[in-house]
């Protein structure tokens, strides 16, 4: 079965994505901006946002471990999206060039249901063009659980083999293939048109 449709993780595949883009703006030191982003706005903390966590009781909880911080902690929620940098270089063009030929466009992302409308919200034009996108934190699964494909695959009308899937991290690429998705691990956007071109989706 040839794929014909192609689904899209979002950050770090679409746009940059760091914890450090919002908080170097509000800590002036280096060491202390290390040690923030490593030991307190971890990303096993965030992990809870994706899984469909209210950032009020996850913010009131690290605030409690570290009261010192608190003010920090609770820029979290409402600067998020400062902590999302710019496009990835060359893949809102195959975006583009993938719908103006027909191609169905849809996403998987694990994102919170709160910071999730306001970035998509600022960006009409791109996501637009993809006919759903599945947000881990409206449905309380996160990628790599095989359900949030599943899951994704029956609300966009698609068999596993009729579908590319990309995503930066391994471990979603792994289960996205092990249920039969074309996966593909990103690196970058030359390559996953060259990965595109192979099944005759996009030109090389």
């Amino acid at each position: 079965m040839r794929p014909h449709a192609v689904i899209f993780d979002i950050g770090n595949v679409l746009f940059h994505w760091d914890p450090r883009f919002l908080y170097e703006r509000l800590i002036d030191d280096d060491r202390a901006l290390d040690a923030f982003v490593r030991d307190v706005v971890t990303h096993d903390w965030h992990f809870q946002h994706d899984a469909g966590r209210d950032f009020a009781d996850t913010s009131a909880e690290l605030a409690a471990l570290h009261p010192e911080q608190a003010e920090l902690i609770a820029a979290w929620g409402p600067r998020f999206n400062e902590s999302i940098g710019g496009p990835v270089a060359g893949m809102h063009e195959i975006v583009e060039q993938l719908d103006d030929v027909g191609v169905p466009l849809f996403a998987i992302t694990n994102f919170s249901h709160e910071f999730w409308p306001p970035f998509r919200s600022e960006w009409p034009d791109l996501f637009d063009r993809f006919r759903d996108v599945v947000v881990s934190g409206e449905e309380r699964l996160v990628k790599p659980d095989p359900a949030i494909y599943r899951l994704a695959l029956a609300r966009f009308g698609l068999a596993p083999g009729e579908a590319v899937f990309v995503d930066d991290n391994p471990a979603n690429v792994d289960a996205a293939n092990a249920l039969g998705i074309h996966a593909h691990l990103f690196r970058d956007a030359p390559t996953f048109r060259a990965f595109l071109a192979e099944d005759a989706l996009i030109a090389a």
